[in-house]
C-alpha cells in the first residue's frame, strides 16, 4: 500500500504503518522543503497532508508524498536533500514519462561498511543502466555529477559478482606537464597524486586492508594513461578518468586496447580542457566520431545531477549560463571586430 490521494484531490494520507515524523520530517523540515520548492501550501493533520496551492503544484506535491512514502517503505531514510531531489526527478517524469523517482533511489549498486551506492537522478540512473547495457559507455558531465565515483562503483560490482576477473582504473598525467619531473621521489611517487581521487574512491567501496593485496595480485590496477599502450585489456573492467585531458591520438589508442569479455567507461568534462597549445581534447572529438555505434553509449550529465553540497551545481549552473551568454555575445561581436580588422569592409 501506497500513500492515496482521496476524496477531495488536495489529501494525501500516508500509511498508519509509516511514522509521520519519517514523512514530513523532525520540525516539519521536509514539508518546508516542498513548500519552498513549489507553489503550494501543506498541512499535517494526523496521517494526513493537506495540499493547497496551484492545480499543478497540488498535484506534483501529492506526486512527491507518493513517492517519499515508497522509499520509506525500502526502509530507507530522508533527508531534505532526497526531498528536494524528488521534487526535480517528479517534476522530470512527469515531463518526460520516465521511471518513477522511487525506483531510482532505490536503486542499489553496492553495500559496503553500511553505506549504500545508488544513483541519485535520473539521469544517474540511466548512466548506470547504460553501463550494464553497453560494452562502452561515455560519461561526460561537471564535476560532481558522480560520473567516476558511479562508475567504480559498478567496477566493482562486477568484479565482485565475477563478470570480470580485474578493475583496471587510469587517468591522464597530462595536466602535470613539465611539472612531473620538478617533483620528488621516484615516478610512481610523481604519479601518485593525480591518481590520488581514483584511490580515494576505492577506498569507499572496497575494505582499504585488502587493497595492497589486491592490487599486487593485479586483480586492481591504478595506472597513467600512458601505461596502456601497447597491451590488450581482456576480462577487465577498465574506467578511463578525466579524459577531456586525452588527446585525439590517446583516446584512439585507449579504446583500441578493449579485449574480450571487458567493459569500458569514460568520463571526463569537456568544459575543463587543460590540454596545453590547444591541443583538440579526444573526448570532445569522440561523440562525433562514435556516435551510432553499436554497442556504444554516450550519456550526458548537467548542474541538474550534481550530488555536492547544493552550491556547487549553483556554482556550475552559474558558469554554463555564464559561458553561453558569452558565446552568444562573441557570435553578435565578430562581425563588428571583423569590419574593424578590415577597414570597414565585408
Amino acid at each position: 500500500m501506497s500513500a492515496t490521494v482521496v476524496d477531495d484531490p488536495t489529501v494525501v494520507t500516508v500509511p498508519p504503518s509509516l511514522d509521520m515524523v519519517s514523512v514530513v520530517g523532525v520540525n516539519d523540515e521536509f514539508i518546508r522543503v516542498l513548500e519552498a520548492s513549489l507553489d503550494a501550501d501543506l498541512l499535517v493533520r494526523g496521517n494526513e497532508v493537506r495540499i493547497t496551492g496551484t492545480p499543478d503544484d497540488v498535484r506534483l506535491a501529492a506526486a512527491v508524498l507518493a513517492e517519499m512514502v515508497a522509499i520509506l517503505r525500502t526502509g530507507q531514510g530522508m533527508t531534505p536533500d532526497v526531498v528536494a531531489r524528488l521534487v526535480a526527478m517528479t517534476r522530470q517524469a512527469e515531463d518526460e514519462a520516465t521511471e518513477r523517482p522511487a525506483d531510482v533511489l532505490t536503486a542499489n549498486i553496492l553495500s559496503h561498511r553500511g553505506k549504500t551506492i545508488r544513483p541519485k537522478t535520473l539521469n544517474q540512473k540511466r548512466y548506470v543502466d547504460a553501463i550494464d547495457r553497453h560494452t562502452v559507455v561515455f560519461g561526460i558531465g561537471p564535476a560532481g555529477t558522480g560520473k567516476t565515483y558511479l562508475a567504480m562503483a559498478k567496477a566493482v560490482q562486477a568484479l565482485q559478482t565475477k563478470q570480470v576477473n580485474r578493475i583496471i582504473l587510469t587517468r591522464p598525467a597530462i595536466e602535470a606537464g613539465e611539472r612531473l619531473g620538478f617533483l620528488p621521489g621516484t615516478l610512481s611517487d610523481k604519479i601518485d597524486p593525480y591518481l590520488r581521487p581514483l584511490y580515494d574512491a576505492l577506498h569507499d567501496m572496497v575494505n582499504p586492508d585488502s587493497i595492497p593485496k589486491l592490487m599486487t595480485n593485479g586483480v586492481i590496477e591504478v595506472a597513467p594513461l600512458a601505461y596502456m599502450r601497447g597491451r590488450t585489456l581482456n576480462d577487465a573492467f577498465i574506467v578511463l578518468d578525466e579524459a577531456q585531458n586525452t588527446s585525439m591520438e590517446q583516446m584512439k589508442m585507449f579504446l583500441t586496447r578493449l579485449g574480450f569479455g571487458s567493459k569500458v567507461v569514460v568520463t571526463g568534462d569537456i568544459t575543463q580542457i587543460d590540454l596545453p597549445g590547444g591541443q583538440r581534447s579526444g573526448l570532445k572529438e569522440v561523440r562525433g566520431i562514435l556516435e551510432g555505434v553499436d554497442d556504444i553509449a554516450f550519456c550526458m550529465l548537467t548542474s541538474a545531477d550534481v550530488v555536492r553540497h547544493a552550491l556547487v551545481g549553483r556554482i556550475v549552473a552559474a558558469y554554463d549560463a555564464y559561458e553561453s551568454a558569452q558565446a552568444t555575445l562573441g557570435d553578435v561581436l565578430a562581425p563588428r571586430r571583423y569590419a574593424r580588422a578590415s577597414g570597414g569592409r565585408r
